[in-house]
């Protein structure tokens, strides 16, 4: 019986490590459309769908890339507000492209993929930030979506009753 169950775990475990690598490969494409699209000869949906005709890849990558890219075509103008919000000091018109499209992406999934919890879809673009642009630009990456998510859990504080006492941290 020991022997089913370690085969039973090592199966599961298999499976999780399979779907963390197909959403990692859905935001790699996801990714590569919104940059390819700065371009300007197609849409990020259009290029989005030749990379899946031509990759025939996993369904559960292609779903995630396409809600992606839907969310950074149907927001970007909410997403480049923000971006310009929280780093003012890095205008979205001089970022370098792939920069602008990692921002947009991982603002799209954190802002509008409530499906991914935030922790996670921040340590999966951070890293892919340090793989395609650099330390500055994951430091950046990091940044701005603490902010947000800071923001996004700060949010329902400030709409409690005003006489209820706020919580204290430990160690304050």
């Amino acid at each position: 019986m020991p022997a089913q169950r370690r085969k039973a775990r090592s199966t599961e475990e298999s499976d999780r490590a399979d779907r963390i690598r197909s959403l990692r490969t859905g935001r790699r494409l996801a990714l590569s459309a919104v940059f390819e699209a700065e371009f300007g000869q197609r849409t990020a949906s259009a290029i989005l769908e030749r990379h899946l005709t031509e990759t025939e890849g996993n369904p559960n990558a292609a779903e995630l890339a396409r809600r992606l890219v839907r969310a950074v075509v149907e927001n970007r103008d909410t997403i480049d507000a923000t971006i310009e919000r929280l780093a003012p000091q890095y205008p979205v018109v001089q970022l370098a492209r792939m920069d602008r499209a990692l921002l947009r992406c991982a603002l799209g999934e954190v802002l509008h993929s409530p499906a991914t919890p935030a922790r996670v879809a921040i340590a999966e673009w951070v890293e892919l930030a340090r793989i395609y642009s650099g330390d500055s630009m994951r430091r950046l990456v990091n940044g701005v979506l603490g902010r947000i998510t800071g923001e996004a859990t700060a949010a329902p504080e400030t709409e409690r009753h005003p006489s209820t006492p706020r919580r204290k941290r430990r160690g304050s």
